[in-house]
């Protein structure tokens, strides 16, 4: 039996005890309260960023500000100004767009005229204080690896790599950059393609290159062509500098198959499969070389020859479709 003096202490020290844990718990409450609003702030101030920590304009240690809630558009061109000037006057009204790069390697540089049009579309079309950049990236070469050179300026981190000829409404490019913000080191886009397995040769490195009619039967795919594609731009960067000069010289010659290059890139260095987004498309220009004579024998041709350079088959076939409900697809 303790001392009454005794007890007394050992009464207020339990006591202080409780205390003293219910004041860690009751901070401890405030700090998750704390916590959840400021998640619930941040949700609310971009309703289109990721769980991933895509957040929106972010302001940088120089005091700018740094749109990695927004996605720079590289648009591939040669001698279609009609289409250029409407591929330009549609994309520069999309919310999310910082920056237009087109990439021009014509033997002229582009005119004042050519210039002035676009340069009034962009100042037309921009809202809540942004202006979106044109930036005209002129080559001295012409070669199809102009359109993955890296760009040393590009603010954003997202790269919408599109040609002059096939437009997508900007809801549906919105959606494709929420689904590459989900998952920003593959690649997101709207053309699938695939390869398989060429059981005409007794060899397992041996592939053929399926067009859309093969994706469309097989309900499987395992590219997406950059001619409308969200990547990183860290992989303008790797393409620039760690393509072999081999395949870039062979792209060059054959005029072909550099978008096969960029996935074989992607894939090589994710090991993931691309993510294939359903949406409207329309083509306002010819139907370029698919149309021609011999096109899926080039382009097997580009798939074993990638394979051999890269020493194996990196790609990886998925069936897995990204849909936009308020989009009907069609192709």
């Amino acid at each position: 039996m303790l001392p009454m003096h005794r007890r007394t202490v050992f009464k207020f020290r339990q006591a202080g005890i409780a205390t003293l844990g219910s004041v860690k718990i009751r901070i401890l409450i405030c700090i998750c309260i704390a916590l959840t609003l400021l998640v619930f702030a941040n949700w609310n101030s971009d309703a289109s960023a990721s769980v991933l920590g895509w957040t929106g304009d972010v302001a940088s240690p120089d005091g700018s500000v740094y749109p990695r809630g927004r996605y720079a558009i590289v648009m591939n061109t040669w001698k279609r100004y009609d289409l250029l000037k409407k591929s330009i006057s549609h994309y520069a009204s999309c919310p999310r767009l910082d920056s237009i790069h087109i990439v021009w390697s014509e033997p002229n540089p582009p005119s004042d005229s050519l210039k002035r049009f676009l340069n009034r579309v962009i100042q037309s079309n921009s809202r809540n204080g942004h202006q979106v950049e044109l930036v005209f990236d002129v080559n001295k070469e012409d070669s199809l690896n102009n359109r993955f050179k890296e760009i040393k300026d590009l603010r954003t981190d997202a790269v919408f790599s599109i040609d002059d000829d096939v437009i997508f409404p900007c809801s549906s490019v919105e959606f494709a950059f929420t689904v590459w913000q989900s998952a920003p080191d593959t690649m997101v886009g709207y053309v699938p393609r695939m390869h398989w397995v060429d059981e005409k040769v007794c060899s397992k490195d041996k592939y053929v290159y399926g067009g859309w009619w093969s994706v469309w039967w097989t309900g499987t795919y395992s590219m997406i062509l950059s001619k409308a594609s969200f990547f990183h731009k860290k992989y303008l960067k790797l393409y620039t500098e760690r393509m072999p000069a081999s395949l870039k010289d062979y792209i060059t010659k054959n005029r072909n198959c550099e978008d096969i290059a960029m996935s074989f890139l992607v894939a090589n260095a994710t090991g993931a499969p691309p993510i294939w987004v359903k949406g409207k498309i329309f083509e306002i220009g010819s139907t370029g070389i698919s149309s021609l004579g011999g096109h899926s024998e080039k382009r097997t041709q580009c798939v074993n020859k990638f394979v051999a350079e890269f020493g194996r088959m990196p790609l990886v076939p998925t069936s897995m479709k990204a849909t936009d409900s308020r989009n009907v697809w069609f192709w």
